[in-house]
């Protein structure tokens, strides 16, 4: 009986992974998961290993808000503002990002998988920005949509 339980709730989860990876939301998350990986590898393997710091800092922040979106936590737990939090999240993500990827790119001479990484960083970096565009506009749409109904009352 706990086994058909335990079956149930896993398949429940992988289905709730496939579907919210398929959206736009989701698949920007993914992508800045495996980016981030992909840049704690390339450094990780570097003769400079410091830099590895603001691609677990990113993936595990980007992990977390995956979860908390694809669970359905945000509608759960009101009290924190997620979209402000994720906001705040991508637009950290995109200053870490660009800024540490230059450093890399710049100094990186003789150093391929600093220099690898520091070009994934700009890519990464350039992720994190869409998605704070995007993250802006779903807050400028929410405040035009609650503008227009407060006014029509």
């Amino acid at each position: 009986m706990a086994a058909d339980i335990t079956e149930s709730s896993s398949a429940s989860v992988v289905q709730k992974l496939q579907s919210y990876v398929r959206t736009p939301k989701g698949t920007i998350l993914a992508a800045e998961i495996v980016l981030s990986l992909i840049i704690l590898i390339c450094h990780a393997s570097s003769w400079y290993g410091g830099y590895t710091v603001p691609a677990i800092c990113e993936m595990c922040f980007a992990i977390v808000f995956f979860c908390v979106f694809m669970m359905g936590l945000d509608k759960q737990f009101t009290a924190i503002s997620w979209v402000w939090s994720d906001l705040i999240r991508a637009f950290t993500g995109t200053l870490v990002y660009l800024i540490t990827s230059l450093i890399c790119v710049t100094r990186g001479y003789g150093d391929g998988a600093l220099i690898a990484g520091g070009v994934f960083g700009l890519l990464a970096g350039l992720l994190f920005a869409y998605d704070t565009y995007t993250i802006y506009l779903q807050i400028k749409s929410a405040r035009s949509q609650t503008e227009g109904s407060g006014g029509t009352a």
